[in-house]
């Protein structure tokens, strides 16, 4: 099986729930999916920002999590479309207890994966200024930006504020690098995939149990406790194939399915 690295000029990361798919859909014409639970975006998104004469490609990476470089939660397979991307926008949720320690998370989990990916420009930027808890701390927040001489932005994706400023040094940003450096214009690299999609259903000890590199990782990382989050893993599972194959193995309404060291109720 062969991957193909999606091409960007920038690449946005961060946590999950950070509002990555807010501010690509403000920033460009794509139209990722939106909700208010981690783990919405599952695939990398494209979307291209005009800036009066000039136009740059941004890729919404999903959700990163603590382990992501060792595969945790699919994070390989995520790392690897932020690869080809020339400068970062490094978000941050602003209404999470320590915007700054996610940071650090991020950080390390990029140095961990590939020193490159790490080393690359970053413009990083506090979301949700819209909610009041986040505008009650905004001088405590860029405070402690200034405290890591980061020169970081507070915005509000959903309503727009700040945003203009935090493209125009993601501009700048791109035109201090070499073209050469890397950008979407270059060929794509074909890598062999980090995970595999193959995946068994069988009946162990009484409980139907579905062993699979990528199932197993999808299932890591999913909210299943949220209602929403369950019906985009059943969602999800059932595009690969793997609910029919659950229905096969015989399973029945309401017992459990194990899913690597994931246990969730079957719904039917």
């Amino acid at each position: 099986m062969l991957d193909l690295k999606l091409l960007s000029d920038v690449a946005i990361i961060g946590m999950p729930n950070a509002g990555k798919s807010t501010l690509l859909s403000l920033i460009s014409a794509a139209h990722p999916r939106i909700a208010a639970y981690p783990f919405t975006t599952l695939e990398p998104v494209l979307g291209v920002v005009e800036m009066g004469y000039r136009t740059f490609v941004v890729a919404e990476i999903p959700g990163l999590i603590e382990g992501a470089h060792a595969g945790a939660g699919l994070g390989q397979e995520f790392l690897r479309h932020a690869e080809r991307a020339r400068v970062y926008i490094h978000l941050l949720d602003g209404s999470r207890l320590d915007p700054l320690r996610d940071l650090d998370m991020i950080d390390a989990e990029l140095r961990q994966f590939q020193a490159d990916v790490a080393g690359k420009p970053q413009v990083v930027a506090v979301n949700k200024l819209d909610l009041p808890e986040v505008q009650a701390r905004a001088s405590e927040l860029r405070e402690a930006l200034a405290g890591r001489e980061i020169a970081g932005h507070l915005i509000s994706a959903a309503a727009g504020i700040g945003v203009g400023g935090l493209l125009e040094q993601v501009a700048a940003e791109l035109d201090r690098l070499s073209p050469a450096a890397g950008s979407a214009a270059e060929p794509p690299v074909i890598a062999p995939r980090p995970l595999s999609q193959r995946f068994e259903v069988a009946v162990v000890n009484g409980v139907c149990t579905v062993r699979g590199q990528r199932v197993e990782a999808f299932a890591e990382m999913m909210p299943l406790e949220a209602e929403e989050g369950r019906q985009e893993f059943w969602r999800r599972l059932g595009r690969w194939g793997v609910v029919n194959a659950i229905r096969r193995a015989g399973a029945k309404r309401g017992e459990r399915v194990r899913i690597g060291q994931v246990e969730v109720e079957w719904p039917g």
